[in-house]
C-alpha cells in the first residue's frame, strides 16, 4: 500500500501502534522456551499463597478460561494445570527496551505509553520502504529477535492505529482507514472506541446512544451540553478522527502511585494502616527522588465485590515526607471506611505534584525549628537506602507478609516504563 493511500484523510500522517501479546507471560516463554512454550501459564502476585491476583495469563491459558484479575485459586480450578510465575520485572524491562529499541530504529517519533506497547509516526521513514513494508519488518524483527509476539495496527492516526492492533490478537497485523470506520466500527457497542469507559458509556445509554455508529449521527450540541468539551472529541472519534500526536518526548509525571491487591481480605484498621504506610513510603521515596512536591493525596480502597472509592485531600502545605502521606491517607481511609468492611486493594497517589526547587513551602509556625532535623534525618535514610536496598532502613510497621512490603523490590512490583507511575498490569 502507498504512503498517499493510507494518510489521505489523515493530514499526511501514517501511525503503527505496537502492542506486544500477553507480554510477560510471552518473555518467560522466550527466556525459557523448554519450560514454558505453548503452555498455559500466568504471572500473579502471591504465588505462594495461592491467593493472589493474576496479572495475566498466556493464550493457551486463555482458551482454557483463565482471564486477568481472577484469583489464582480460580485460575487453578479452571485450569488444573496452569503453571503459576511470580513476575520478574526487571527481566521485563529488559525486553521492554529490546523492542522498543526495534522501533526507534525506523523513526524517532516513538511514543512508550505503558510497558509494553508504543505508537510509531513513520510518516517519514520512506528511506526504509512503504508504510507496510516498515511494519511488517519492525514486527518480523521483533518475533526473531527477541522471541515476542505482537500486533500492529496501521492508521492515519493514533485512535484507529490502537484500534487496529487491538482487533487481532496475537500476531495480528491490521490496517484501518477513515474509510473504513463505517463498516468495521459503527456497530460496536461505545465502550469498544478507545478513550470511552465504562461510567461514560453507561451514560450514553441513558441519551439512547448505543453504538459508535449512533455516537456518529448524535447532535454535537447535545454530547458538548452533557459532556463537555470531550463531547466533541467523541463526535470527531466516533468518525475516525484524532489529531494528537506522537510524543517521544516524557513529560513530567502528573502523579505517582502505588496499588496493592491484598493475599487476604483486610478487615481491621490497623492492618490497613499498616498497608497504607508501605505505599506511602514507596510513593514519597520515588516524589523524592525525582525532586517533587505533593499537594494532593488519593487513596483508593477495593472491595471484594470490586466495588471501588477513591478519595482525594489537598493539603495546605505541598510535601514530600512519610509521615504527611501516610497521615492524610489513613484519615481519608478512616473517614470513608465502614468498621468491620473487607478489602481487597488498596492504593496511594500524590498529586498536583510541583517541582521543590520551584515551591514556596511555607513553615510551621510552632514547628519550624524541628523541620530542618526532619529534613536531614530523611535524607539521610534515603541514602542508606539508595546505597544498601530499600529494606536497609524500615519501621515496625512496614514489616508484614502481604504484597505491600514487597512494593520496595523493584524487581517484582512493576512501574509504568513511560512514566514511572503507577503499577501498570494490562490485559494485552
Amino acid at each position: 500500500m502507498k504512503a498517499d493511500e493510507l494518510s489521505k484523510a489523515g493530514k499526511g500522517r501514517i501511525i503503527i501502534h505496537l502492542d506486544m501479546n500477553a507480554f510477560y507471560c510471552s518473555v518467560h516463554e522466550a527466556e525459557e522456551p523448554h519450560i514454558y512454550k505453548g503452555k498455559p501459564t500466568a504471572v500473579a502476585g502471591s504465588v505462594e499463597l495461592r491467593k493472589g491476583i493474576i496479572v495475566t495469563s498466556s493464550y493457551t491459558a486463555r482458551m482454557k478460561g483463565v482471564k486477568t484479575g481472577m484469583t489464582v485459586r480460580q485460575g487453578l480450578n479452571l485450569c488444573p494445570d496452569l503453571m503459576l510465575i511470580t513476575p520478574d520485572f526487571d527481566l521485563y524491562r529488559k525486553y521492554s527496551r529490546g523492542f522498543m529499541s526495534v522501533a526507534r530504529q525506523y523513526t524517532p517519533l516513538v511514543e512508550a505509553t505503558s510497558i509494553d506497547e508504543c505508537y510509531l509516526d513513520i510518516t517519514g521513514s520512506t528511506l526504509f520502504g512503504e508504510p507496510l513494508e516498515i511494519a511488517r519488518t519492525i514486527q518480523s524483527r521483533i518475533q526473531s529477535e527477541w522471541n515476542l509476539p505482537s500486533s500492529i495496527g496501521v492508521a492515519p492516526n493514533k485512535l484507529l492505529a490502537k484500534m487496529a492492533s487491538d482487533m487481532q490478537k496475537p500476531n495480528g497485523f491490521t490496517v484501518l482507514r477513515i474509510r473504513d470506520v463505517p463498516k468495521l466500527l459503527w456497530h460496536k457497542p461505545c465502550q469498544s472506541l478507545f478513550g470511552i469507559g465504562r461510567k461514560t458509556a453507561e451514560k450514553l445509554k441513558r441519551l439512547n446512544i448505543m453504538t459508535i455508529g449512533q455516537l456518529a449521527a448524535a447532535e454535537e450540541s447535545l454530547l458538548v451540553k452533557q459532556f463537555g468539551v470531550v463531547g466533541s472529541w467523541m463526535k470527531a472519534a466516533a468518525h475516525g478522527f484524532d489529531y494528537s500526536p506522537v510524543n517521544p518526548s516524557r513529560e513530567q509525571n502528573k502523579s505517582i502511585g502505588h496499588t496493592t491487591t491484598l493475599p487476604q481480605d483486610v478487615t481491621g484498621r490497623d492492618e490497613a494502616h499498616r498497608v497504607l504506610l508501605n505505599l506511602a513510603d514507596q510513593t514519597g521515596r520515588r516524589l523524592r527522588r525525582q525532586k517533587l512536591l505533593a499537594s494532593t493525596v488519593q487513596i483508593v480502597v477495593r472491595k471484594p465485590d470490586m466495588s471501588t472509592v477513591n478519595r482525594s485531600f489537598t493539603l495546605a502545605v505541598p510535601t514530600d515526607t512519610t509521615a504527611d502521606i501516610h497521615r492524610e491517607a489513613c484519615k481519608l481511609f478512616d473517614k470513608h471506611w465502614r468498621e468491620g468492611d473487607p478489602v481487597r486493594l488498596l492504593g496511594v497517589t500524590l498529586q498536583n505534584l510541583s517541582r521543590r526547587e520551584d515551591t514556596a513551602v511555607q513553615l510551621d509556625l510552632f514547628d519550624y525549628k524541628e523541620q530542618p532535623k526532619r529534613e536531614a534525618l530523611t535524607k539521610a535514610m534515603d541514602m542508606l537506602r539508595d546505597k544498601f536496598g530499600e529494606d536497609a532502613v524500615l519501621t515496625a510497621g512496614m514489616l508484614g507478609d502481604d504484597p505491600s512490603a514487597l512494593i520496595r523490590n523493584k524487581r517484582i512490583r512493576g512501574t509504568s516504563l513511560q512514566t514511572d507511575e503507577h503499577l501498570l498490569y494490562s490485559d494485552e
